[in-house]
């Protein structure tokens, strides 16, 4: 399965300089956040695979006018073709914005998907905006990643761990990728990564 990620960045090689084809082949876009709605419906446009988001912290104009033919996987979980998707956007909370958690906050939505996890046995992929403390994320609380997703990652041990917020141009030392313990892909979608699952 191929599946384009995307987040923080709106790519000029996808969105100004299309060309027909270039979204043809893939199965699943995931937005890990602050991406323009315009420019992640000009995705759905033209491909034909579903293109899923959850919310970053700069994406307070969703409310009022969300990505035409995407889904919003923000707080739930969507499952493509038997793989399980859990979807966690926001920052956290550091100038009280509508799309940022403290961590008890972002602990509880946790909480809340817990049983839906639970009834399918776990998740393959987690998709959030933020990273998860400790993992590449920054000491500004701004870009401090959760706790909760570090939890995560370590009991259910999913396949992918895709986020943004951390953009590949404010350190070049950030990886694109990382090897979290043996079982999980950690995935920085800055601008966009395709990859095969």
């Amino acid at each position: 399965m191929k599946i384009l990620a995307l987040s923080d960045v709106e790519s000029r090689y996808l969105w100004d300089f299309y060309e027909d084809g270039k979204l043809k082949d893939l199965d699943l876009v995931i937005s890990c956040g602050d991406l323009k709605a315009e420019y992640l419906s000009f995705i759905a446009t033209y491909t034909k695979a579903p293109v899923l988001y959850v919310h970053g912290n700069h994406d307070e104009s969703y409310d009022q006018k969300p990505p035409e033919g995407c889904i919003c996987i923000d707080g739930d979980m969507y499952i493509h073709e038997g793989i399980r998707i859990v979807g966690l956007g926001g920052s956290m909370l550091y100038n009280y914005g509508t799309k940022q958690y403290s961590e008890r906050q972002m602990r509880r939505r946790v909480l809340a998907l817990a049983p839906t996890i639970a009834f399918h046995k776990g998740f393959d992929i987690l998709v959030s905006h933020a990273p998860a403390y400790g993992i590449n994320d920054a000491d500004n609380l701004s870009h401090r990643g959760f706790k909760v997703f570090t939890k995560m990652l370590d009991r259910a041990k999913p396949k992918y761990f895709i986020h943004g917020h951390m953009h590949l141009s404010y350190n070049h030392k950030q990886p694109r990728i990382y090897q979290y313990n043996e079982n999980t892909t950690i995935i920085n979608a800055y601008e966009r990564y395709e990859f095969e699952y």
